[in-house]
């Protein structure tokens, strides 16, 4: 790949159904109220959203509620969600004691500038499942988690550089953006994931420069791409032996299990990141680690500036404690169990028509390839015309997952969701072959 723009994000900037299509001329029929929100937006919002992810060609659908797992758009279409807002949604739509606690303190008042109760109680609640983390600072997304956590390395090692996996992501800051899209810059350098040769290479040759190493335990972006123990341990030992701290990305990953997947794959990083699902539905995000790095916010001798008009914000916190609360280690190996059912599913329905696919699985991630097998990253895939017939005829079936072939279960959902979803999508490959 060369790295430029319209190489790694073809998926999404290139619309291939074509006019002629018989499953975009269906969507266009089922979502003409849709069609004219998203003409509207294009007039007040820049390129018609304020989430790239949540665009897709000929016009996203408007979506006007949700409950459990199921969302009805403006039309009045209904959905199984496949997606669940990118993870966030770990227990569905309005989760009934979130949406009790979220109402009980709106009641009281928005925020202050001053501490609450409700950030130490989920500070208390991650410190309590993540053994790496005796401390936490809350953000207000992943994006901004990792802004903070390249704050800290930098501060404790007095470096300035960063290395990370190309086609890794850890949100929309610059410096992070230029490794997704598989690019080097000043303060940015890739190596390629599950390689520990090619991390050794940039610590050997840049180590005394590099302050961090940011590591997904899953390249989610990358298509839900697990990493190997021995790479995870390798790596860590390689950035301790260069100096530097190991920052462990699990924004994504924090739901498979209840101490996140770096306790399922036995590895300790120096900060971890949170974010997703940890604000309950709302905006969170966290940074935690040993608690010699996080005494750099000590106020006593402060070494880390870092402060935010809704850091911590006591409704934020108080949904994301009941929803990290709730989820238990039960709910997420049910969660496993139902991706496993999906997962067959579909291959059976692949096979069925002759179709070839391959389905990534981890825990109660997944993410679809009509290719005999899986490519290195999403960004290499040779599917898309495929992909994107197959997501908008899923849509004109009431199934609702990401266009990138992203799937994500919630513990609102049930073996019969399951099968009825299979059904759906085994019409909506139906349609597509159709087309081929």
């Amino acid at each position: 790949m060369t790295g430029d723009l319209s190489d790694t994000t073809a998926l999404l900037s290139v619309d291939e159904t074509g006019l002629d299509s018989a499953v975009r001329r269906q969507y266009s029929a089922r979502t003409p109220l849709s069609a004219g929100y998203y003409q509207r937006t294009l007039g007040a919002l820049a390129g018609g959203t304020s989430r790239q992810t949540a665009h897709w060609f000929p016009y996203p659908v408007t979506m006007t509620h949700g409950r459990g797992c199921r969302i009805w758009d403006v039309d009045g279409n209904e959905y199984i969600d496949l997606i669940n807002n990118y993870t966030s949604l770990i227990h569905g739509h309005a989760y009934e004691p979130a949406v009790r606690v979220i109402s009980d303190r709106v009641s009281k008042g928005l925020a202050w500038s001053a501490n609450n109760l409700d950030q130490v109680q989920l500070a208390e609640e991650i410190v309590g499942r993540v053994a790496s983390v005796d401390a936490v600072r809350f953000t207000n997304s992943g994006s901004e988690a990792a802004a903070l956590a390249l704050q800290i390395v930098r501060a404790a090692t007095g470096r300035s550089k960063l290395l990370m996996a190309r086609s890794g992501y850890h949100g929309s800051i610059h410096e992070f953006q230029l490794g997704s899209l598989n690019r080097t810059g000043p303060y940015t350098l890739i190596a390629k994931f599950n390689d520990v040769a090619s991390f050794r290479e940039q610590l050997d040759q840049h180590g005394s420069d590099i302050a961090g190493v940011f590591l997904e335990p899953m390249l989610g972006a990358g298509g839900v791409l697990c990493a190997k123990p021995d790479f995870l341990r390798a790596v860590i030992q390689a950035t301790h032996a260069a100096g530097a701290l190991l920052v462990l990305d699990e924004v994504q990953t924090f739901r498979m299990a209840t101490g996140g997947l770096q306790q399922v794959l036995g590895v300790t990083p120096d900060l971890t990141m949170f974010g997703k699902f940890v604000g309950g539905g709302l905006p969170l995000g966290a940074v935690g680690g040993h608690r010699d790095l996080m005494e750099l916010f000590k106020p006593e001798n402060l070494r880390v500036y870092h402060s935010g008009t809704f850091n911590g914000n006591p409704i934020a916190a108080a949904a994301g404690y009941v929803t990290v609360h709730d989820l238990t280690s039960e709910k997420i190996g049910y969660m496993e169990q139902l991706a496993g059912r999906l997962r067959a599913g579909l291959h059976s329905a692949a096979s069925h028509f002759g179709m070839p696919l391959t389905v990534n699985q981890l825990g109660s991630l997944l993410n679809i390839f009509f290719m005999e097998s899986a490519p290195e990253t999403a960004w290499t895939r040779t599917d898309q015309s495929t992909m994107q017939r197959f997501h908008l005829a899923s849509l004109n079936h009431g199934v609702f997952f990401a266009h990138r072939g992203f799937l994500v279960l919630s513990t609102a959902m049930t073996e019969a969701d399951i099968d009825e979803a299979l059904a759906r999508l085994h019409d909506a490959m139906a349609d597509v072959i159709a087309e081929l």
